[in-house]
């Protein structure tokens, strides 16, 4: 499964202009958005020219809807894992990664106790960012603090969004070097991981990522439920790593008016949230009443608040749920003869 080839199957739009996708059976080769930026880093989005949208369900069409570029950039990607029936918008653009980042900190750690190089019970140091001005170093200085075990530190780390515990693994595993290792052993090179967090939140606000892509501390839509789906199915890890990292997943306090905002009752939803300058982010599971899970990311800018974007993020994971919800209907009728 390779989601973020998928980001030309349903509609987008871009800084105002029309940028709808071909449908589905499109070439691969016609992807418009190859235009918008090359390999250097933080090219700066050009308008796309407008063409004519292909839409194949009123699904897509409702989540190309809500996810409209007018007012900022809206990257979406999905997947019923039951069906393996993809959803995406804009699902193979840069965005910036935020604190979504931490579920792949948190994996390259977990792969480190699974090779025996340190335990869940080993215990390291928060580290907390010392106050320096913006751009007055390659790296900002931070401080030892309180040592804890390091599924604790996962755990703050995940379900808090701690930025000094997840600064204090991702030194234990050898800094963000490490873990884009892991992910392009794993298949996932749409990602990247360059500063630490108390770096980057230092220098916050460089580009405004409406207007700007920067490849540093990004990836795709598409890359993240890629590495969601793998996490989940066992893939790239051990049963018990997946338990912790899930879990706390499950257990996440932040962004409670993003992802779960507007889901049913009865909709388990493990997810993780992203914040930085003009954009909010949110990554995770839908588990269905009736057994299915859906992935997904949806990583938003502009929009012209932090709670208009999150409003946004709600709206949209509502619909997906709404759209795999009707189609595991027909999927069934179709498995089954509608018995």
């Amino acid at each position: 499964m390779r989601i973020k080839k998928l980001a030309t199957t349903i509609g987008a739009a871009l800084l105002g202009m029309a940028a709808p996708a071909l449908a589905s059976s499109g070439s691969a080769d016609a992807n418009p958005l190859e235009a918008t930026f090359d390999a250097t880093l933080g090219t700066q989005v050009r308008p796309l020219p407008s063409y004519q949208a292909v839409y194949e369900t009123g699904f897509e069409r409702r989540i190309a809807e809500l996810a409209d570029g007018s007012k900022g950039r809206i990257g979406v990607a999905a997947i019923d894992l039951t069906t393996g029936q993809e959803i995406a918008v804009l699902g193979d653009q840069r965005f910036p990664l935020a604190s979504t980042s931490k579920i792949a900190v948190a994996a390259t750690f977990l792969e480190g106790v699974e090779q025996g190089r340190w335990s869940l019970t080993s215990e390291f140091p928060l580290l907390w960012a010392r106050k320096s001005a913006r751009f007055s170093s390659a790296v900002a200085p931070v401080s030892e603090g309180k040592h804890m075990k390091a599924i604790d530190l996962i755990e703050i780390m995940i379900t808090r969004s701690s930025n000094p515990a997840t600064d204090a693994l991702l030194r234990v595993v050898g800094g963000p070097d490490a873990v884009n290792a892991w992910m392009h052993r794993n298949g996932m090179t749409e990602f990247s991981i360059d500063r630490d967090i108390a770096t980057l939140v230092r220098d916050d606000g460089e580009f405004d990522p409406v207007h700007h892509i920067d490849r540093r501390d990004s990836a795709t839509p598409g890359e993240m439920v890629e590495l969601l789906t793998g996490l989940y199915q066992g893939k790239f890890l051990s049963a018990e790593s997946r338990r912790v990292i899930l879990g706390a997943m499950s257990r996440t306090r932040t962004g409670t008016r993003r992802i779960p905002a507007m889901m049913p009752a009865s909709v388990r939803v493990s997810h993780k949230t992203g914040s930085l300058n003009n954009t909010s982010s949110d990554v995770g599971f839908l588990e269905m009443p009736d057994g299915r899970t859906v992935a997904l990311a949806i990583y938003v800018t502009g929009q012209g608040s932090r709670p208009a974007r999150e409003a946004k993020i709600a709206a949209i994971a509502r619909a997906i749920h709404d759209g795999y919800d009707a189609r595991a209907q027909v999927w069934t009728n179709a498995q089954y003869g509608g018995r």
